[in-house]
């Protein structure tokens, strides 16, 4: 994947197709769910393991390829590599002795932030990809509040409405009685800020400005996606094709793109190339080992945890006990804690991650330093 032109992210071809077709998919599923008589039901097995396995599981583990099998990239910040799961695992068996359900509520509220702050951040990116960073700062306000507005109203619908036929992660992980009202006013100062926004980018239009069709993109689809999968349908299989695919396929383009950059660099420099060097060379090759992991967590989550998909995960079901689960569930969701975490570095556009921000034509010099996340 090339580092993009002009004002797309990666390029035009590309872009369209990590987050229009990310977001054309998940419509898709949404019709194909209302013809198959599946829209208002669980999600099946098969869309649970295309989505929840393959996506939201798998791009989880991508994280590995900025961090952990770079050498170079691990020596450089080891520290923060090693303390970040240690910290985490130990807060997790905490919470977990503490209440199961603590636990998950805690994890459940860091998962939405971290959605929530990805799609702010891919919004912050396109802003700086078009050379808007010099512009007032009402402009940056109202990008935030329309990206901020598509993701939070939704959430603030949920939460006035449980309980819903769908959760983050299990029943009862969201808290209950927030008022209505909180809705209402949140959804008034969204689609105030959002006619604004228009007005916004039509004078810049008509002032001869670039247009960032990528920002207007991922806006739109994050508002269509949000809104249908949490407040238009109350249904696990609309919430599930709608969150994890617009989500985790962006999420693989930007690692992809960000470890190729640096195995470029590598070759250049002549260093010998590294683990994600070499998977990263061909799209299968980067893709089958996370999928593979991916599957190999979520054997442990139902083999340990759920018991529910033995058609899917063979092998005994195994009852640890509360102690021994206040160990194993934060160990299996470490993976997701640590790149919560982590991704609050990782893609800064900062000097320190200079080849992330090559990836994506755009400077990480101390002189134009703008955070992503």
């Amino acid at each position: 994947m090339a580092a993009s032109s002009g004002n797309w992210l990666f390029s035009r071809p590309v872009d369209l197709w990590l987050f229009g077709g990310s977001a054309g998919l998940a419509m898709g599923l949404l019709v194909t769910g209302h013809f198959t008589g599946v829209l208002y039901g669980d999600a099946p097995l098969w869309i649970w393991a295309l989505t929840v396995v393959g996506v939201d599981v798998a791009h989880v583990w991508a994280t590995a390829y900025r961090t952990y099998l770079d050498r170079e990239e691990f020596s450089r910040r080891s520290a923060l590599y090693l303390a970040i799961p240690a910290g985490a695992y130990a807060a997790g068996v905490v919470a977990h002795s503490i209440s199961p359900l603590f636990f998950w509520r805690v994890l459940a509220y860091i998962a939405v932030f971290h959605f929530v702050r990805q799609q702010y951040g891919w919004v912050v990116l396109y802003r700086r990809k078009n050379g808007e960073t010099d512009e007032p700062r009402a402009h940056h306000i109202l990008d935030s509040l329309v990206i901020y507005g598509s993701t939070v109203v939704p959430l603030l619908y949920w939460h006035a409405h449980l309980p819903r036929k769908f959760h983050w992660f299990l029943a009862g992980d969201f808290l209950t009685g927030l008022s209505e009202r909180f809705f209402a006013a949140g959804l008034v100062i969204y689609l105030a800020a959002l006619t604004l926004y228009a007005a916004k980018e039509f004078r810049r239009s008509r002032a001869g400005r670039r247009v960032s069709w990528g920002k207007q993109l991922v806006i739109g689809t994050t508002a269509m996606t949000w809104f249908s999968g949490i407040v238009v349908f109350d249904s696990d299989y609309a919430f599930t094709v709608t969150n994890v695919l617009v989500h985790g396929i962006p999420y693989f383009g930007i690692v992809l793109a960000s470890t190729r950059q640096r195995a470029a660099l590598h070759a250049e420099l002549g260093r010998t190339a590294t683990v994600a060097d070499r998977l990263s060379a061909t799209a299968a090759g980067f893709m089958i080992p996370l999928l593979a992991v991916a599957f190999l967590e979520e054997w442990g989550w139902d083999r340990f945890v759920w018991h529910e998909n033995g058609s899917l995960f063979p092998g005994p079901d195994i009852s640890p006990g509360p102690f021994l689960l206040s160990l194993v569930v934060p160990l299996l969701a470490l993976p997701q804690a640590t790149h919560y975490l982590l991704d609050a570095w990782i893609w800064k556009i900062r000097p320190e991650n200079r080849e992330a921000a090559a990836s994506l034509g755009l400077s990480a010099s101390r002189e134009a330093v703008t955070s992503p996340r």
